[in-house]
C-alpha cells in the first residue's frame, strides 16, 4: 500500500569535480595516471620511465620499441628514460666505473605519491624518488657518493612536465650529467622538421665527433645522433614538425643542451632492443640535458632543471 506520508529526498551535497585517477598495477612495478578529460600516462617504477603518454583522443605521443625491456632486467628503450649521472660513458670525472647514460634509467625508484598540480589544477603531480641507500652494492662501489633524485611529472590537459632535482646529501663534492631521454613518435621521419636549432653549434657523432653549425631547421635523411647547445638558451621552444604542422613544442629549464638521435636503417638492426627493425621510421629523440659540460654538486646544495612539452 502507498504511503501517505513519504520521507522528502535529501537535499544532494554538490560534489567534488571528477578527479585524476592513479593505480598501480603489476606488482606496483607500473603506474598509470588518467585525467578526467582523458589524458594518460603510464610510467615504469624500474628506472621512474614514463612509457607512454597519450592525449584525450587516446593518441600515443611517445615511442615504445616492442622489445623494451619493461620486466627490470634493464633499461626500457622507449619514453623517457632518465640518464643520470654520465651521458654515455667517461674516463674521468668519477664516472670511470658507471655503465652507459649511468643507473638512474636502470634502478628501481620509489614512488612517492600524488598531488594536485600548483599550476594545473585540472593535472595531477607525480613524485618518484631516488638514493644512493636504494642503490645495490655494485652499484654504489661504481659511483660512491650520497645523493638524492626527487622525479616530479605532471600530467596537464595538453603537456607534460617532468621536473628533476638533484642533492648532494654527503660530505664531499660531485660531478655528474643529466639528460631526459625522450621518444617521440612521428608518422613518418623524413617528413619531420625540428626548429628552435637555428645557428646552434652541434657536436656530429655519427662524423667523427666534428663540431659544426646548425643553418635553418633541422631535417632527416640519415642517421643522426647530435649534441646541440642551442643559441637562444632554455627557454626558446624547440618544435617538432611534421608535414609543416607542429607536432610538439619543447620548453626546457636549466637544461643547456639538446640532443638529435634517429638510429636509422643500419644502427636500428644492431640494437637488439629495437622493435620493429623499421621502428625508426616513427620515432625521434629530442632530448634536453646538461651534458656538453659537468655539473658539479658542493656538499648540501641542489641542482634543479625541467622540460614541458606541450601538444601543438
Amino acid at each position: 500500500m502507498e504511503r501517505a506520508r513519504k520521507p522528502t529526498a535529501l537535499a544532494t551535497t554538490p560534489g567534488l569535480p571528477p578527479q585524476p585517477q592513479v593505480t598501480l598495477t603489476d606488482s606496483n612495478a607500473r603506474l598509470t595516471a588518467t585525467l578526467p578529460t582523458g589524458e594518460s600516462i603510464d610510467i615504469l617504477l624500474h628506472g621512474a620511465t614514463i612509457l607512454s603518454w597519450k592525449d584525450a583522443a587516446g593518441r600515443e605521443n611517445f615511442w615504445l620499441s616492442d622489445a623494451a625491456k619493461l620486466d627490470g632486467s634493464g633499461a626500457a628503450r622507449g619514453g623517457i628514460p632518465i640518464v643520470f649521472p654520465v651521458f654515455g660513458t667517461s674516463d674521468g670525472h668519477g664516472a670511470e666505473k658507471l655503465p652507459q647514460h649511468g643507473f638512474a634509467r636502470n634502478s628501481r625508484w620509489e614512488f612517492l605519491g600524488k598531488s594536485t598540480s600548483e599550476a594545473a589544477k585540472e593535472g595531477v603531480k607525480l613524485d618518484f624518488g631516488l638514493s644512493s641507500q636504494n642503490l645495490s652494492d655494485d652499484v654504489r662501489a661504481q659511483w660512491p657518493y650520497t645523493f638524492g633524485l626527487l622525479y616530479s611529472v605532471t600530467l596537464d590537459r595538453g603537456s607534460l612536465n617532468t621536473t628533476l632535482v638533484v642533492t648532494n646529501d654527503g660530505d664531499v663534492p660531485f660531478e655528474f650529467q643529466t639528460l631526459l631521454h625522450n621518444y617521440f613518435r612521428v608518422d613518418d621521419i623524413e617528413k619531420v622538421t625540428v626548429t628552435g636549432f637555428e645557428d646552434a653549434p652541434y657536436v656530429d657523432k655519427v662524423d667523427q665527433f666534428k663540431t659544426k653549425s646548425q643553418a635553418g631547421p633541422v631535417t632527416f635523411a640519415g642517421e643522426t645522433d647530435r649534441v646541440y647547445t642551442p643559441a637562444q638558451g632554455p627557454g626558446h621552444p624547440l618544435v617538432i614538425e611534421e608535414d609543416g604542422k607542429p607536432r610538439f613544442r619543447i620548453v626546457r629549464d636549466n637544461l643547456e643542451d639538446a640532443v638529435i638521435f634517429n638510429p636509422w636503417v643500419d644502427k636500428a638492426q644492431g640494437m637488439g632492443d629495437f622493435e620493429p627493425k623499421d621502428g625508426w621510421k616513427k620515432m625521434l629523440c629530442v632530448e634536453p640535458g646538461s651534458v656538453s659540460k659537468w655539473q658539479t654538486l658542493e656538499k648540501g646544495d641542489a641542482f634543479e632543471a625541467a622540460q614541458t612539452i606541450y601538444l601543438v
